[in-house]
């Protein structure tokens, strides 16, 4: 708590259209809120009841949202609520049979051992309300140039299958629903820091030219048998600060330059960290705002709109885990202020 405090003392071919036939827009009309603020998406139901012996940290969520208000990194005014993902705008991504079994409670225990949790319609109601909020987070980065969600990044879902407590695929989903909607060419760049290599986001855009896939992860870490990116950068156990944040400033603004995104998806896993329990890495508090601020920094300072999710990060205190996760959010104020957004 304390160290926290001094830092911050300042791809399957999808039939697009048919999956959109019957998908209105997400959000129409997005509302002006009053606030001139760095727009936060978030919803009550991100959460589901877990067993309290249940290794995933579910009680997060809503603790990054408490702790920005309190820390007065936002106001409650900068929040925007998610409307929960419909079937039809997740099938743009996930097989017709998967959602169905998905949602009817119909996955049998061998797939559910796969993904890590038990099968309930708390579960399936979060992660639909999760993947909304990314869907909404990267319609407002659109408008308003950033946003940052205080869920997502549940990048080892396949199409058909879910995976390493991730269900619905959130980046994959808003990447292809802003495709869909208004501009199909429009092209997305997914930025993962997670120590994961998005496996799913790899394969399910692998015969994607309009969507890039960058991964930053650690080689030695899950999945076991990894996806093949665009970009693949696998690091060493043990990686600290300075020599992560210089693997990606050897590539990102390369790949701004020629790629020419339309829109960045920013997957700011904090699992990087030293002390998390499912990482192998050995990045610090002030390492991961760095890379924070710089990521986002530069593809602000290039014009292109950027949405935030958290990712993966793990620990048992809750606390101290959802200190960390806010840590995007408070780089991405930073960046907001500083160009006058």
């Amino acid at each position: 708590m304390s160290c926290i405090k001094q830092i911050f003392s300042i791809k399957p071919r999808i039939n697009v259209g048919a999956a959109f036939a019957s998908c209105r827009r997400f959000h129409a009309e997005l509302v002006r809120h009053e606030s001139s603020g760095l727009p936060i998406v978030h919803h009550s139901k991100y959460v589901c009841e877990l067993s309290p012996t249940h290794r995933f940290p579910m009680g997060k969520f809503p603790r990054v949202l408490h702790f920005l208000i309190k820390d007065q990194v936002i106001t409650e005014k900068q929040v925007w609520v998610p409307e929960i993902a419909s079937k039809d705008l997740l099938s743009c991504v996930h097989t017709e049979d998967y959602l169905n079994n998905f949602i009817n409670g119909t996955i049998n225990e061998q797939e559910q051992r796969r993904t890590g949790f038990p099968w309930s319609e708390g579960i399936v109601r979060r992660c639909r309300y999760e993947t909304g909020g990314t869907v909404l987070a990267a319609e407002v980065a659109l408008q308003r140039g950033m946003a940052c969600s205080t869920a997502g990044g549940t990048h080892h879902a396949f199409p058909s299958y879910g995976s390493g407590f991730c269900l619905l695929n959130d980046l994959a989903v808003a990447a292809k629903y802003l495709m869909g909607i208004s501009s199909p060419k429009r092209k997305v760049l997914i930025v993962d820091l997670d120590v994961h290599q998005g496996d799913g986001t790899a394969f399910i855009f692998k015969e994607e030219p309009c969507v890039f896939t960058f991964s930053v992860h650690c080689g030695k870490n899950f999945p076991l048998r990894k996806q093949q990116s665009d970009l693949d950068v696998s690091v060493e156990d043990g990686l600290e600060d300075k020599e992560f944040l210089s693997t990606v400033e050897a590539h990102l603004p390369c790949l701004l330059e020629t790629f020419r995104p339309d829109l960045v998806l920013y997957d700011a896993g904090v699992d990087p960290h030293w002390e998390d329990e499912l990482g192998r890495l050995r990045l610090t508090d002030q390492g991961l705002y760095q890379r924070d601020l710089y990521v986002m920094k530069t593809v602000v300072s290039r014009g292109v709109p950027v949405a935030a999710v958290i990712g993966g990060g793990y620990s048992r205190d809750i606390d101290k885990l959802a200190l960390r996760h806010s840590i995007v959010h408070r780089a991405a104020t930073q960046v907001w202020r500083e160009c006058g957004m």
